[in-house]
């Protein structure tokens, strides 16, 4: 035997004795050096955790889906009973109408004008104002539940709509999920060692799934208390807001934020945010968890004008996390900015992140 093949037997076999070390031991795999084609490997395991993330969302889209759909349920059966109510007050709406205009009617004028005391013009009042009141609540009923039953179609269709949505964004999600599954078969094929890397897959999610998305959550739930309180922070540091005339300026340089922000929790003692080029980095180490968050802020004015945080980029320990891990977080935490909060008045027109420093111009609300 060659020394070139001896080598290659040694390094498989040293490369084998390190993955069954570290599965024996349980530490994080992702802790420690990865093995000779660590792209390779890196690549398997940060699919098999997209996998795992994009079958969260599979299953939270479907549940949507299914509520959305008893929902519906729910306003077909409704409307089945308001078109059996309106339809019983379609006649007599219409008898009413029929009158009126066939002059059916026109005999309470001739009684109101052909009185001959006050007593008799009294009493015809009281008979006109009996018949036009229940004319009139006749009428308004119908209308009423005209109105009811057209919005009910209106609601079905808009949810109609959504249910769309749904199906395409469950479809779109189940191909992602399916590729990333056939890609993962393709590159694990013929491996030697296929069965141990499955294995880590596992340790991956399962490490994961147990305190990494713990920790990930425990900073946006921080993040998303201190936003809170940043606009009275703003107005306690006047050096940070510039007016000139109606205009007016809020500058945030990262130093400050990251003090701020160390202020409202100790979490964010090892957490720092830089900005850089209209983007937004938040990165923090603890003990075997790194986390890193990219992002970036966009106006919007509806339901209120805000300043709202998007996150571009979730990575955990190296590996990058799917874009629905990332819309998950911004759905159950906001981490948006509202201008509002500083001066009722106010309302912000532009953000801007440039060399360490935020930027958010305001102006008055028209």
């Amino acid at each position: 035997m060659t020394w070139t093949a001896k080598r290659n037997r040694i390094s498989a076999a040293a490369t084998a004795m390190l993955l069954v070390a570290l599965l024996l031991i349980r530490l994080p795999v992702w802790a420690e050096p990865l093995p000779t084609d660590e792209e390779e490997m890196h690549s398997l395991l940060e699919k098999s955790l997209s996998v795992v993330e994009i079958d969260k969302e599979i299953s939270r889209i479907s549940a949507q889906k299914q509520e959305l759909m008893l929902t519906m349920t729910d306003t077909e059966k409704q409307l089945l009973l308001q078109e059996q109510q309106i339809s019983d007050k379609q006649e007599e709406a219409g008898n009413v109408l029929r009158a009126y205009y066939m002059g059916d009617r026109d005999f309470l004028l001739q009684a109101l004008l052909s009185f001959n005391s006050l007593s008799e013009l009294f009493q015809m009042l009281d008979y006109a104002e009996i018949i036009l009141t229940h004319d009139k609540n006749t009428l308004n009923t119908y209308v009423g539940q005209y109105r009811k039953v057209k919005q009910g179609y209106e609601q079905l269709q808009t949810r109609q709509a959504e249910l769309t949505a749904i199906e395409e964004q469950l479809q779109t999600q189940k191909k992602r999920v399916l590729a990333l599954e056939q890609q993962l078969d393709a590159q694990l094929s013929g491996r030697s060692d296929a069965d141990r890397i499955r294995i880590l897959m596992n340790e991956l999610t399962s490490y994961w799934e147990s305190a990494g998305i713990t920790e990930v959550k425990q900073y946006f739930r921080a993040l998303s208390k201190a936003m809170k309180n940043l606009p009275s922070w703003v107005q306690d540091n006047k050096q940070l807001l510039e007016i000139k005339g109606f205009n007016y300026t809020i500058r945030v340089p990262e130093d400050d934020l990251n003090s701020f922000l160390r202020e409202q929790n100790d979490i964010f003692n090892n957490f720092a945010f830089t900005f850089k080029d209209d983007k937004i980095i938040a990165q923090g180490k603890s003990d075997n968890m790194e986390i890193k968050i990219t992002g970036h802020y966009t106006i919007e004015n509806d339901p209120k004008n805000a300043i709202l945080f998007h996150s571009d980029e979730l990575v955990f320990n190296g590996f990058s996390l799917p874009d629905t891990t990332s819309r998950a977080l911004e759905e159950e935490f906001d981490l948006g900015f509202y201008p509002d909060l500083i001066v009722s008045f106010l309302k912000a027109n532009a953000v801007e992140i440039k060399d360490g420093e935020l930027t958010i111009k305001l102006q008055l609300k028209l």
